[in-house]
């Protein structure tokens, strides 16, 4: 079987989805967050979201291996 493009993606993903969490989670309280996304912490969301993609892309490596 050939090369399966979703598993660096996933790995990539995922990987980026925890650093911006962490980021998010580190600068939590900042007056940046008051000024510019009206108090919300968009790098805890975007993080998560990423983190989804990322183990989605995960679990359909390991579903297409099983086949």
């Amino acid at each position: 079987m050939g090369f399966d493009i979703r598993m660096p993606i996933g790995m990539l993903f995922t990987l980026f989805g925890i650093l911006l969490i962490g980021y998010g989670a580190a600068t939590q309280g900042s007056a940046m967050y008051a000024e510019h996304s009206l108090g919300v912490n968009m790098n805890v969301w975007w993080g998560g979201a990423l983190l989804c993609f990322g183990l989605a892309m995960l679990a359909l490596t390991r579903l297409r291996r099983k086949e």
